[in-house]
């Protein structure tokens, strides 16, 4: 199975390309409406996962192509901007589910129809925990800036000190509960 993720969060597309990989699952990246479309014309994908909002366009708007790509195509609509109308338009433009942001791994899983494991997942088959998540938001902004802490701390929206706190707080492995 190959997929298509659209979506302008970078980090949120590879951290979700990541999960799916580790269930055997293809998928390629589009950041914006018009990439998103020149892949899915040079290989139709077998799903899509949508954004809303791509930049200053939206998602709702490459549904109707894309299911003329391929109409057996599952297209799923997700946002963090969820409403019930933005829900019914999507539907009646084609979409096959409409998720919340951020959508688990599990719900996107069970919106495409893939059957998962009885048991419950490993740590290593879940999405990515939340403060691994932030410690690379904050790596990214510092890439962007050059390694400039005041510049980073301006693009995160937060005090220079807090984001001085927060690099000194780098996290270490991710700890496995276990069961007694």
């Amino acid at each position: 199975m190959n997929g298509l993720l659209i979506d302008d969060d970078e980090l949120y597309a590879r951290t979700l390309q990541r999960s799916l990989a580790r269930r055997g699952i293809e998928t390629r990246i589009a950041l914006d409406s018009g990439s998103a479309l020149r892949l899915a014309r040079e290989q139709p994908p077998d799903f899509a996962l949508v954004d809303l909002k791509l930049g200053e366009s939206s998602g709702l708007t490459l549904i109707e192509p894309l299911r003329a790509l391929r109409p057996d195509m599952r297209i799923l609509l997700v946002t963090g901007y969820a409403s019930v109308a933005t829900a019914v338009e999507s539907i009646k433009r084609g979409a096959d589910d409409y998720l919340p942001k951020p959508a688990t791994l599990s719900t996107i899983l069970r919106a495409l129809g893939i059957e998962q494991k009885s048991e419950p997942l490993e740590p290593e088959e879940t999405m990515t925990p939340l403060h691994r998540l932030e410690w690379e938001h904050i790596q990214q902004a510092l890439a962007e800036t050059d390694g400039n802490i005041s510049a980073a701390a301006r693009l995160l929206g937060m005090h220079r000190r807090s984001l001085q706190r927060k690099l000194l707080k780098r996290p270490g492995p991710e700890r496995r509960q276990v069961d007694e």
